[in-house]
């Protein structure tokens, strides 16, 4: 697993935590709202390294 990976699955964990604590997903959801919420981190991160890319060349 590398780095981007790592980072990726905890900023995920700790928005889906961070949403349970405000009450709006139920812990028992949990695994029905974290896979959305990893790919949308996945997809922000990817987009922002190809952008980042882009302005580099």
């Amino acid at each position: 697993m590398d780095r981007i990976q790592k980072e990726a699955l905890q900023v995920s964990k700790e928005i889906v935590v961070k949403f349970i604590e405000t009450q709006r997903v139920s812990p028992s959801n949990f695994a029905d709202v974290f896979p959305a919420v990893y790919a949308v981190v996945r997809r922000v991160i990817a987009e922002d390294a190809s952008a980042a890319e882009e302005a580099d060349a």
